[in-house]
């Protein structure tokens, strides 16, 4: 009897609450209002979601059966990868094809090819066996269908844009996004957002606001967390496309600001949250992308005494290599 009482009066200190307790104490705090409800948003544009989630999942699909039929060539001692651009393009698939079926190629090469046709022939001369030939089949014809599959997703998702049009056209204005990006992204977020505090709330929820983790003044961890398993992605590729886009050079000044410091993946996914927050203000504002204000940035980002700096930095490097700079 006093072995019971000893171990109910633990179970009142922190640390040895039972399931039960917790789970009273959640919900006597949501009685009071104070858990927050999880972002979901409206019918329609769920719909739009599931839609793109499953055509992500179809691309996914379709590239593995890419790495498959690559590998079955490898294997074959089959290079046909190296003398044209795209194995999976109009007449390299036609040849393989015509290989899988053990006839003559020559009548498919065609003049605007680069490679000669010499060098495709040199290519194609492995050693296929049975095996690998019936696989490649099977992966070929698996590719051809997910294609058709992602075109029937991608015409039951464009009724869904209609009404969406405008919000869709404002999120292309920003540098590096395009049309299936956009999309993606828009049925991520919804086009309210009113739902979600700042630009930083937002950012948190799709995974890109690094963690907080510091004890005595010393950092434990700066990662970012796992959430936006489906908008990360697509933010990380426009990101990419946007430290290339010579029409905003902002993104890619901080981006190589960035890099310097912490390195190629803290920096993207730094200009990734940047991409998402301009979005935030797009949609919020109703307002296109302002190039003009990145382009004051990029101004006040090369101001004089910087120039200075790069140019002593460019000096000593040549100076190092040998040169005699005066």
């Amino acid at each position: 009897m006093l072995l019971l009482l000893i171990l109910n009066m633990l179970k009142l200190f922190n640390g040895k609450k039972t399931d039960t307790k917790d789970s009273v104490w959640i919900a006597d705090i949501f009685k009071h209002g104070l858990v927050e409800g999880s972002f979901m948003p409206p019918l329609n544009i769920r719909q739009l979601r599931d839609l793109m989630r499953y055509r992500l999942k179809l691309v996914y699909c379709k590239s593995s059966e890419k790495n498959r039929f690559q590998n079955s060539l490898t294997v074959s001692n089959i290079m046909i990868s190296n003398v044209v651009t795209d194995t999976f393009g109009k007449t390299a698939k036609s040849i393989l094809e015509l290989i899988l079926s053990i006839e003559e190629i020559k009548p498919l090469l065609k003049k605007n090819l680069k490679s000669s046709p010499e060098q495709i022939l040199e290519s194609v001369q492995g050693k296929l066996s049975n095996e690998q030939n019936s696989k490649m089949k099977i992966c070929l014809s698996h590719y051809d269908t997910l294609i058709d599959c992602i075109n029937k997703i991608e015409e039951a998702i464009i009724p869904l844009l209609v009404p969406y049009q405008d919000q869709i056209a404002l999120i292309l204005t920003v540098p590096g996004v395009k049309d299936t990006s956009a999309v993606t992204i828009f049925s991520e977020i919804g086009a309210d957002m009113s739902v979600f505090q700042d630009a930083e709330h937002l950012c948190s929820w799709a995974g890109l606001t690094p963690q907080c983790n510091e004890s005595a003044g010393k950092k434990k961890s700066v990662h970012i967390s796992r959430a936006g398993v489906y908008i990360k992605p697509i933010l990380v590729q426009c990101a990419n496309n946007a430290i290339r886009d010579k029409s905003c050079p902002y993104f890619k000044l901080r981006y190589d600001a960035i890099k310097k410091r912490r390195g190629h993946k803290r920096a993207i996914i730094a200009i990734a949250r940047m991409l998402l927050t301009s979005i935030y203000h797009i949609l919020s504002k109703n307002e296109p992308f302002n190039y003009e204000l990145y382009e004051q940035l990029s101004e006040k980002h090369f101001k004089s005494k910087d120039k200075k700096f790069y140019i002593n930095n460019a000096i000593k490097f040549l100076e190092s290599q040998g040169y005699k700079v005066s």
